[in-house]
């Protein structure tokens, strides 16, 4: 098979399951008694306006951040469904730390960034740990994880870390001073002519999507502990045969998940709130996953996957303003999810058929056959 229809195949699973998505989505608008097609045109203008471009790229940071964190685990074979909790109790720490200390503006925001992947590559250390020592089911434990972390910050918010001079009902941190906010992209937009409209920020968080990215990459595809960490995934007992020590690995990619988990939530921190409190964005681990699968686990395609999600998101704000319910896109993302498993199943299955007809074939054009023996030979 060439290389070309390697790449095809790949493309069309998450191609194929977003034209099913809209199809789906379109038939309950229809049976609802909207206009598909007005709908879908009126998210695609909407959504394609220069400051809902920044938005959607805004969005979809810690979707990518979030995406990464799960696909690191799911390479080692690991299904860590515990990003949500691991991103939420690094953030409260960051956050509490954050308001804590004043440093020099770059010094700050990188002490920050330090106690977020501390946090969270700590608090992913627990189910990796587990299942190392104790073979507890890593499902089992980053979601009843995510429920105690939930606990424990709700605890800390209200007993250790609460701002005592805020005088609103919603419980929150002190403010992180302005030495600890990353700065936005805007100056530089400007430098090249793109003038952003106001209130309309490109956040810099953008960089920090794109070094995490670049260290998967590195990391996992260029490294002796990334080819041990995706040997373990693939064929455990392969693995440890050739001397990768499997229960190490699992508690290594455990940690090294929460990390990135950890970083989930700083966007938003530094770039929006500076503060944690209760009405801090939630669900962000779990849209990773989608991310991820959407994006097989490749850096290129989760960053593909988090701007669609992003995109999404984004444009469904004009459907309430023309009185289309915008949970829609609920819908779709969901069918997304459902549809594109399948569809990477599919091409699996397609990819390994024309591989074995492939090497049957080189076997049968290779192979000359019987021989016969000259005449007057010996018998």
């Amino acid at each position: 098979m060439s290389t070309f229809e390697r790449i095809s195949l790949k493309l069309l699973a998450p191609v194929s399951a977003v034209v099913f998505a809209l199809i789906v989505a379109g038939l309950i608008l229809w049976a609802s008694g909207n206009d598909p097609i007005e709908a879908y045109k009126s998210m695609l203008e909407f959504g394609l306006r220069r400051e809902s471009i920044m938005s959607t790229i805004n969005r979809a940071v810690p979707l990518y951040i979030s995406g990464v964190a799960f696909a690191i685990a799911f390479k080692m074979g690991l299904f860590n469904i515990g990003v949500e909790g691991q991103y939420t109790i690094a953030v409260l720490f960051a956050a509490w730390a954050g308001a804590a200390v004043t440093l020099p503006a770059p010094l700050h925001v990188a002490f920050i960034l330090l106690v977020a992947v501390a946090v969270g590559g700590l608090w992913g250390a627990i189910p990796g740990v587990l299942k190392a020592t104790r073979g507890v089911h890593e499902v089992i434990s980053t979601i009843m994880l995510n429920f105690i972390a939930t606990s424990v910050v709700a605890y800390l918010l209200a007993n250790h870390f609460l701002d005592k001079g805020d005088e609103t009902l919603n419980l929150q941190t002190n403010k992180i001073p302005n030495s600890g906010r990353m700065p936005t992209l805007n100056p530089i937009l400007e430098s090249i002519g793109i003038d952003p409209k106001a209130g309309t920020d490109l956040e810099g968080f953008v960089i920090l999507a794109a070094v995490v990215g670049v260290v998967y990459y590195v990391l996992l595809w260029r490294t002796r502990f990334g080819y041990d960490l995706r040997a373990s995934g693939i064929n455990p007992l392969a693995a440890q045969a050739s001397g990768v020590a499997s229960n190490e690995m699992i508690v290594k990619g455990m940690v090294l998940s929460g990390m990135v988990a950890g970083l989930v939530g700083i966007p938003v921190l530094l770039g929006f709130s500076f503060n944690y409190n209760l009405d801090f964005p939630t669900g962000l681990g779990f849209a990773g996953i989608t991310v991820a699968l959407l994006g097989r686990n490749n850096p290129i395609g989760i960053a593909a996957g988090a701007l669609l999600i992003g995109f999404l998101d984004r444009s469904a704000q004009i459907l309430d303003l023309e009185g289309i319910p915008k949970e829609i896109v609920v819908i779709m993302e969901g069918v997304i999810v459902l549809s594109v498993v399948i569809a990477y199943e599919v091409v699996e299955r397609i990819t390994e058929r024309r591989e074995r007809q492939e090497t049957a074939q080189s076997i049968e054009e290779s192979d000359p056959g019987p021989t016969t023996a000259p005449a007057g030979a010996a018998t």
